[in-house]
């Protein structure tokens, strides 16, 4: 009988201690590890650098100048002085009429014009032999008076003949069809032997000249109002020298970069948004009128702004931004935050982090707030890549990547 209390103590014992190795390790797997038990994490260190904020607008492609040609003169085209589509240059004759007529019309302002010269010349001699003679009293003063007067007269029909001339030779230059502006020259909507009337509404071919070209594209009035606000209350500086980068229709970035030529003073009541217009160099003519472009308009640098990795950003049940940081005690703390836009793979924060802040971006799924961490900072992010800063892309001369809102 002794030895069955012995037996039952020794089994009770061991029942104890395996509950209670049982119930460490149920807390070392649910609860948070403690010294070398803390959950590695990477981490990157927020530091506040120029932002550039680049808004992308969607537009289309106009010609610098445009010049609709036009007869001024009535006649039958004799002949076409240019070719379809090939680069004229301002003042190039383009059509010839036949200017048979306004030829013989200057003829005869010519001829009158010689007439009325002729008739000056004999009123001059003719005021100057009664001006010597009423002085003798061999004519009257009114002979005087009315040589003199016939002498205005002839004078001033000389005047008017010459001012005939003047206009005949202008019709007649009419007649001669010049390109009123440098550039490249569409189709002909004329052949020879057609019949053109002076200001008729429908041109007889089109200049454009495309270098440079403008790039009109929309932007939201609403966006207008917040980028007000943000230069009022000093998180951004206005750089209207920003460069402006074209994306054509492919998707390829286009070699030249514009700049913004001027914004509208009004807004359009039936879309909300107002007009902007890009000064676009096209050298090679890669860029013709009535393309479909994309735009990357800066609208300021924030000097003080903070890019955060996109994985470092979540969203909580309500849809607020949250970032998990190493707090100072070595634990992980959630924080929410203010990102409202995206450059390039980085989120832009606005509120809830400062810089030197340590922003976890691995290791996410397995950190709770509160959890000690060994943090690991990131690999630095390479010169060029997506969110550069500012100032690097203003040095380079392309603005940063597209904003979004």
């Amino acid at each position: 009988m002794p030895e069955r209390p012995k037996r039952l103590r020794a089994a009770l014992l061991t029942v104890t201690l395996a509950a209670a190795a049982l119930a460490g390790c149920g807390h070392r797997e649910g609860g948070a590890p403690q010294g070398p038990g803390a959950m590695p994490v990477t981490v990157v260190t927020l530091r506040a650098e120029p932002v550039t904020l680049v808004r992308e607008l969607t537009g289309r492609t106009s010609a610098y100048l445009v010049a609709e040609v036009r007869p001024q003169v009535s006649g039958i085209v004799k002949a076409r002085l240019f070719t379809e589509g090939a680069s004229v240059r301002a003042g190039q004759a383009l059509y010839q009429l036949d200017d048979a007529t306004y030829r013989a019309d200057y003829g005869v302002a010519k001829a009158a014009v010689a007439r009325a010269e002729a008739t000056l010349e004999a009123a001059r001699l003719r005021a100057r032999r009664t001006g010597e003679l009423v002085k003798t009293g061999v004519v009257s003063a009114q002979d005087n008076d009315n040589a003199v007067a016939a002498l205005r007269q002839a004078e001033a029909d000389v005047e008017a003949s010459r001012a005939a001339l003047a206009s005949a030779g202008v019709v007649l230059g009419y007649a001669r069809i010049t390109s009123p502006i440098s550039g490249r020259i569409g189709k002909s909507a004329v052949t020879e032997g057609a019949l053109v009337k002076a200001e008729q509404d429908a041109p007889l071919a089109t200049v454009q000249q495309l270098d440079p070209v403008y790039v009109d594209v929309t932007q939201s009035s609403a966006e207008l109002l917040q980028l007000k606000r943000e230069l009022a209350a000093g998180t951004l500086e206005e750089h209207a020298s920003l460069p402006v980068a074209i994306v054509l229709e492919d998707g390829s970035r286009y070699a030249q970069e514009g700049a913004l030529e001027f914004s509208d003073v009004s807004v359009d009541p039936g879309t909300g948004s107002y007009l902007l217009r890009i000064k676009v160099p096209n050298p090679d003519r890669t860029l013709l009128p009535g393309m479909y472009v994309r735009a990357l308009v800066g609208n300021g640098v924030r000097p003080q702004g903070l890019l955060v990795p996109q994985q470092g950003i979540a969203r909580d049940p309500r849809g607020n931004a949250t970032a998990l940081v190493v707090g100072k005690d070595g634990k992980a703390e959630i924080r929410v935050v203010q990102a409202t836009r995206t450059i390039g793979d980085k989120w832009l924060v606005d509120g809830g982090l400062v810089a030197g802040d340590r922003v976890i971006v691995e290791g996410l799924q397995k950190v709770q707030p509160g959890m000690p961490v060994a943090a690991t900072e990131a690999t630095a992010t390479p010169a060029g890549a997506a969110g550069a800063p500012a100032a690097g892309a203003a040095a380079s001369g392309a603005p940063a990547a597209s904003t979004q809102k």
